[in-house]
């Protein structure tokens, strides 16, 4: 029950333990009531994610466009395609659930993209190459070294899976990887609740990601996503319930 609580609505106090090198700086934020779980945005609109509820702002003025909610657990999410693809499971519950689903910012609606058959864990965050998914289920406490980075292609069929380093794994503080994007071909992975990027390779023979570097960053965890607007990153800080977006030091 303490674990549930918090991963659902307590930020817990801390910071990483790796060496971290200059990362990413922030350069302006937006309040939202939504900004607990993630953020993503296009270049006329911010999207905050809840654990129910999809929101989008208009990035010029801050107003509230419009909404959809009605969702378990949402976590991280992204654009692409003009819409925005949410990881989604009913944790804390099991037997474990896991969703992609899609927020339409056009008609405000959230619906189900694709339900993933007995998956590995809670379904935490999700990005497309292009080609490829690549999922990321989630398992905290004792068991989070048994979270997975799962590459699925043509109609979700599994490609290949890796776990985490252990370096980064006992970075966790008993949790698990909260967010996730490709930067160049590495992958840029948050933690629950530390200010802290894991820069990960995913290597071409093996079943563990590679740790290449551990940057700052004023996320303190969640779900991240690209900003094409600024070549930067948006992200949130659920403790003060904004939108952060940031750049490169």
């Amino acid at each position: 029950m303490f674990l549930a609580l918090v991963l659902i609505g307590f930020v817990a106090d801390g910071e990483s333990k790796l060496d971290l090198k200059p990362g990413w700086k922030a350069t302006g934020e937006l309040k939202s009531e939504h900004a607990t779980q993630a953020a993503a945005a296009d270049d006329k609109r911010v999207f905050a994610v809840s654990s129910t509820t999809v929101a989008a702002y208009d990035r010029e003025t801050g107003k509230l466009i419009g909404s959809a909610g009605g969702a378990t657990h949402l976590n991280s999410a992204f654009v692409h395609g003009c819409k925005v693809y949410c990881a989604h499971s009913n944790y804390p519950k099991t037997p474990e659930t896991s969703e992609i689903r899609v927020f339409d910012p056009e008609k405000h609606t959230l619906a189900v993209f694709h339900e993933f058959k007995n998956p590995p864990g809670s379904l935490v965050w999700n990005v497309n190459d292009g080609k490829n998914w690549w999922c990321c289920f989630a398992h905290y406490g004792a068991d989070n070294a048994k979270t997975v980075l799962i590459r699925y292609f043509d109609g979700f069929k599994e490609d290949r899976r890796w776990t985490f380093p252990k370096a980064v794994v006992d970075d966790w503080d008993k949790m698990s990887a909260s967010g996730g994007v490709f930067d160049g071909d590495t992958l840029l992975v948050t933690h629950h609740h530390f200010k802290v990027l894991y820069r990960l390779k995913v290597p071409k023979g093996g079943k563990e990601l590679e740790l290449v570097e551990a940057l700052a960053c004023p996320f303190p965890g969640q779900g991240i996503a690209a900003d094409p607007k600024t070549g930067g990153l948006v992200g949130i800080d659920r403790g003060a319930k904004k939108i952060v977006f940031a750049t490169r030091e």
